[in-house]
This record gives C-alpha cells, structure tokens and sequence, in this order.
C-alpha cells in the first residue's frame, strides 16, 4: 500500500506553512520591487528595483550552501550552527526540526524544505530592507559582493542567537517574528552602511520626488498582506496563536497608519500618503516581535506608539544637523531600526502570559507563552534590552568591516558622471520610455 507522507507530516500544518512562506516572498518579489521601483526618483527605479531582485537571488544561493545550517543547524557556538550544505534527498524531505531549539516547542509537522524555505524568504527581505537606506548612490558590483557576504555572516548570527536555540534564545529573549532578527539588524547594518557609502548627489538630496505613488501603493499594498504570513507563520502551526498574531499585526498596522497621519496632519497640515505608507511600515514593524505574546489590547498600544515614536525620529531626529550627516535615503532607521527596537521592548512590557503558543499538559501546562512587565516579570524588559544591544553592536562592527574589505577591491558608491545619469549609466536600461531625464 502507497501513502503519501510519513505519519509525523500533517499536510494542514504543511500547506499553511508553504502558503505563509509565499505570502513572505510576495512582499519582497514583487513587494519591495515595486515599492522601491515607485518611491525613488524616475533615473533610479530600474537600479533600485534590481537591487532587491539580487539580494533575494544571492541569498537563496548562500542559504542552501551553508546559511541555513549557520542560522539553524546544530549548534556550532553559542552564536552560530554548523556552515553545512542542506541539499540532499534525505534533508530536504525528513521532518523539520531545530536542533538546538527543539525542546522549547513540538515536533515539528512538515519536511525541512518547508522549513528551509520560510525561513530563507526572511532572510532574503532583510538584505531588502537594508537596501532601503543606500538607493541612488552604491555600486551595483559592490552590492553583488555584499549581499552573499552579509548574510553569510552577520544575518545567521542573529538568527541563530535568538531563533536557532542560541545564547540569546537560552537567556528568555523574545522576538516572534523578527523585529531584532529582522528590522532592527538591518535597520544598524543599513545606518552604518550609509554613514560608509557616502551620500547621494546633493541634487537627489534635494529633489527626490516618487516617480510613481500608485506604484509604491501597490507594493506597499502586498507588503501590508504579505505580513500575515511574517507573523502567522511564525508558530510553525496553524494554530490559535497564528491565528491571533495575524489579528494583531493588522490592529497595529491601521492605528499606525491613523496616527502617523494624524501626526502629518498636526505637523504640515495636510495628510500625506507616503505618510501613511511609513506609517503601516512602522505599525507592522513595531508589532512583529510581539505579535503572538500580547493580546489585542497590546497590539493597539504598540500601534499607537509605532505612529507616534518612529515618526519622531523620521520628523524630527533624522532632519537635525548631526543626523542628516548620513544619508539614509528610505529612513529605515526610524521604520524598522526604531519601530523594531521599540516593539522589541514594549514585548518585554506587554507579553500576557495567557496567550499561548503551545499548548501545554500535565507539568508542561498551560504550555510556552512570553510574560512581560505588565503582568509580573520586570526580568523580561532587561532581557529584550540586552538582546538588541547585542543585535546593533554585532550589525554596526560586523557591516563595517565588511564593507571596509570590499572597498578595497571594488568602489562602495558610483561615480559623479554615473550618479547623474543613473538606470541608463548602470544598467543601460529606464523604467519609461517618456519624461524627461532624471525626474
């Protein structure tokens, strides 16, 4: 008698797992594409959307060699799993497990490649996201080297310290679904790697209007859905817990998008939809570590919170003199760096232990849940403070050195007669064929 799977493999858990990871690499491709290709002046679309399209290609190439295995593999160091190819019959098809961090939550129900590629479509955005901070001025060879460099060996630390069973996971640390992993590693590598770059011409500074707002709309628009299964994915199980973190990421995002643009509206008197934009990042962003540790209460106080901090730090922080010294073209640092940090800490403050991820029994109940402030563990906020000290110091020394070698080989940013051509100079292609150059 034929079956179709081994008995350890529920094709429920499966299928939403797969779908999930989809919903995830929608975000980037054509997500982040588009958004990118939209929301940058017209002579940078095709370079700006070919920037994302790369770091999801490089990625994937370096995950199955020996990223997956570093970020979550057998335990190499405290920090890092074993660099080993994850390529064969046996691995691709035996039951996803995570060594290191297999006795914090059930057998796992679908095959490692399920699991591979979820968790390759995270790392992939995060190169993206990183992006958001050099478009309109770094060397496209100089990205092709940093890609696969930079995941190689500052992602997967990250990843395995705090999701592959690593110090920062044995120590309590929480972030669900990425805002240390994710948002706030990027968030300090892009910074750092604006500050190193240097700067767009003094002209783009200047002038950088969108060349397509409906075209950021729609990008924006797949990123804000895609984000069901960032955070829904993230208990590995369609569960009640999946079920309630797509709930909170989409009660955080709206109040985020409201008060971002009630704040535009108090500021410059009129409300902005590239607001409104930032506004949905900073909520999505914000309730990403948190989304399956509060109920819904918490995730509109992180909402209102994502409207109000990050667009402090965008409005006010990244336009003083000190600040504008590095270029940071999306403001990444405000809607992911800042939203990220603040979500990360507010789950040490909000996580309601009644919201459970795995169920528990016997002795094991009522199962795995986080507990914050708010209900009695003060420990928690110290530990998610300890947790993204360690992601931004590991993000700024390691990026920098990267970069500092490349720079040697190859030139981190275009030159001037390159930079005022832009798409046609780098690529000998533009993204419409009417208009006049430039704009």
């Amino acid at each position: 008698m034929l079956l179709p799977s081994p008995k350890w493999l529920d094709s429920g858990a499966n299928a939403w797992q797969m779908a999930a990871a989809t919903f995830v690499a929608l975000q980037s491709i054509p997500g982040l594409v588009i958004l990118y290709g939209g929301i940058v002046k017209k002579k940078w679309a095709i370079n700006s959307a070919f920037m994302a399209i790369y770091a999801f290609v490089a990625v994937m190439i370096v995950w199955v060699l020996f990223a997956y295995n570093m970020a979550f593999g057998p335990q190499w160091f405290p920090f890092l799993g074993k660099p080993l190819p994850a390529l064969s019959a046996a691995f691709l098809t035996g039951q996803a497990t995570i060594p290191a961090a297999a006795s914090g939550m059930p057998p796992l129900a679908f095959p490692m490649s399920t699991m591979m590629y979820f968790q390759f479509v995270f790392a992939a955005i995060t190169v993206i996201i990183l992006a958001g901070s050099l478009l309109g001025r770094m060397n496209f060879k100089a990205w092709v080297v940093f890609c696969p460099l930079w995941m190689t060996l500052v992602y997967t630390v990250g990843a395995f310290s705090i999701w592959g069973g690593g110090w920062l996971a044995q120590m309590g640390a929480l972030d669900f679904s990425g805002g240390y992993v994710i948002h706030l590693a990027a968030a300090s590598s892009a910074f750092v790697a604006a500050a190193i770059v240097g700067p767009r011409m003094q002209a783009d500074r200047d002038h950088f209007p969108p060349n397509s707002l409906l075209m950021t709309l729609a990008g924006a628009g797949i990123l804000w859905l895609g984000w069901n299964g960032f955070n829904g994915g993230d208990p590995y199980f369609a569960n009640a817990d999946a079920s309630a973190a797509i709930m909170n990421t989409n009660i955080a995002s709206c109040v985020g998008v409201a008060v971002w643009t009630l704040m535009d509206s108090m500021k410059y008197g009129k409300a902005s939809v590239l607001g409104a934009v930032n506004g949905m990042i900073a909520g999505l962003v914000a309730i990403t570590p948190a989304a399956g540790y509060v109920d819904g209460t918490g995730a509109l106080i992180i909402g209102v919170c994502a409207g109000i901090i990050p667009w402090a730090s965008m409005n006010i922080l990244q336009k003083t003199s000190f600040m504008l010294k590095v270029d940071d073209t999306l403001s990444v640092f405000s809607t992911h760096g800042v939203a990220g940090l603040m979500g990360g800490l507010l789950t040490g403050v909000l996580a309601n232990p009644a919201m459970i991820e795995y169920i528990g029994t016997g002795k094991d109940a009522p199962g795995v849940a986080g507990t914050g402030l708010l209900y009695g563990n003060a420990h928690q906020l110290v530990v998610q403070a300890e947790a993204a000290a360690f992601i931004i110091v590991l993000n700024v020394i390691a990026t920098s050195v990267i970069l500092f070698v490349i720079k040697i080989f190859v030139p981190l940013r275009m030159d001037d007669a390159t930079l005022k051509v832009g798409d046609d100079a780098v690529h000998g292609e533009t993204a419409y064929a009417i208009g006049a150059e430039g704009d």
